[in-house]
């Protein structure tokens, strides 16, 4: 399995952690933003790829009038499950598809949006075409990435902490994917190898991460994500270690009792 195999890759119980662990400490407050966002856009058929466990949908979902049609998506079909198991307020379409190749009529929707999943995607312009085809005339792409990882308190700590206890071959995960597209040039750049020629906006929003304790967080990143992966790979006591070494590295830093610490990412609406 390659790198980016490994990266892509939520499978086994990656998806029930992620959404008991994750989705609160990080995710929660970029999806309820997302889904405004797309609700001042008043679309009639939105498209949302990437969507993993479902936080952005079931925020559209309260968030959009019920005639609103809303169609999600991931390439993970334990994702989708474990998205489609939770549910949402009113129906929605659950469908297994890869954001690479779009299996839509060109002209479909009115915003395909898409949650922390861009930096995902092997070849960036390649997805955003295809987000581009699927729209129609005037239709918008909105989705967010990660800031820097140093812009996102945990997740460097996380690395740091692993890079202590693998010094030799450490995990990169973390840094090298979620928090590897960040730069905004590169971002407009990919855009408008896509076709996108309408307004484009890049905007930087921060947040707050809390946690009860150092072992929440560490667990959610340890365990919860395909960083798992990597760590499994070095051994298996690695993962009960690496989740122990992260806890008391991110102890270190803010204390052994509740945390609150920052994180950001950039928010991009590019118009077709």
């Amino acid at each position: 399995m390659t790198p980016l195999d490994v990266d892509r890759s939520f499978t086994g119980s990656i998806a029930e952690l992620y959404e008991q662990s994750l989705v609160p400490l990080i995710f929660a407050p970029y999806a309820a933003d997302l889904a405004a966002r797309v609700a001042a856009l008043r679309p009639r058929a939105v498209l949302e790829v990437a969507a993993g466990t479902g936080v952005v949908t079931r925020e559209m979902a309260r968030s959009l009038p019920r005639d609103t049609a809303i169609l999600a998506t991931d390439l993970n079909q334990p994702m989708i499950d474990h998205a489609a198991a939770i549910g949402t307020e009113r129906p929605v379409q659950w469908r297994q598809a890869d954001a690479m190749k779009l299996p839509f009529a060109d002209e479909s929707f009115d915003v395909v949006a898409c949650q922390f999943g861009a930096m995902f995607f092997p070849d960036k312009p390649t997805a955003f075409a295809e987000a581009h085809r699927v729209l129609r005339p005037g239709g918008v792409l909105l989705f967010n990435v990660w800031d820097r990882i140093e812009t996102n308190d945990l997740a460097h700590v996380v690395t740091l902490g692993l890079e202590s206890l693998f010094p030799h071959d450490p995990p990169r995960f973390l840094a090298r994917t979620p928090h590897g597209y960040h730069d905004e040039a590169r971002i407009g750049a990919d855009l408008a190898l896509a076709g996108f020629s309408g307004e484009t906006r890049i905007e930087t929003v921060a947040a707050r991460s809390i946690a009860e304790s150092a072992w929440k967080p560490a667990i959610a990143y340890c365990q919860g994500t395909p960083l798992r992966n990597e760590i499994e790979a070095r051994g298996a006591a690695s993962l009960e270690q690496a989740t122990q070494c992260t806890a008391q590295a991110i102890a270190r830093r803010f204390g052994d009792g509740p945390i609150d610490t920052a994180i950001q990412a950039h928010v991009v609406s590019a118009a077709k």
